[in-house]
């Protein structure tokens, strides 16, 4: 499967908007918006963040969009994110995509964070050189209750 990164393109976004509001791809997650299906504040959020300094790109997987992935974040504190369609899981696109990411954006120390008990996410930032350097406790929007989360790090 051939994994790539582009730029974000207006004709991504109905498809993140689909992705992020399959119920177990949200669960799985953990930590996203309050309402998934509020389309007005998914166009918000995704105006704001393709008019700040932050990076975005969109996954393709043989030339389909498959998800997203961005680096965000005050300097010395960024953090990595992604998000790929649950019937790409477990295919390495994550692991591809977070790769290419990285090698674009040369930084570092940059930072993950990821439910406790989302092994796929851990095992993808482990590859890439991410080492878990805490734990936290957070409210996890897609599950409804406060959850054990940990915090990665990525050093030069």
């Amino acid at each position: 499967m051939n994994v790539v990164l582009r730029a974000v393109h207006d004709s991504d976004l109905p498809v993140f908007f689909r992705q992020a509001n399959d119920p177990e791809s949200a669960r799985m997650a953990a930590f996203g918006p309050a309402d998934p299906a509020d389309r007005d504040a998914f166009d918000a959020h995704w105006r704001r963040v393709r008019a700040s300094a932050d990076v975005l790109r969109t996954i393709l997987a043989d030339g389909d969009v498959v998800g997203s992935a961005a680096v965000y974040g005050e300097p010395g504190e960024r953090e990595v994110t992604y998000w790929v369609d649950r019937a790409h899981w477990g295919r390495g696109v994550a692991t591809a995509a977070l790769r290419a990411l990285l090698a674009e954006v040369p930084e570092r120390p940059l930072y993950a964070r990821a439910a406790a008990d989302n092994a796929g996410s851990r095992r993808v930032l482990e590859k890439c050189g991410f080492r878990e350097t805490a734990t936290a406790r957070g409210f996890a929007q897609a599950r409804g209750e406060e959850i054990d989360e940990v915090v990665l790090v990525l050093h030069g």
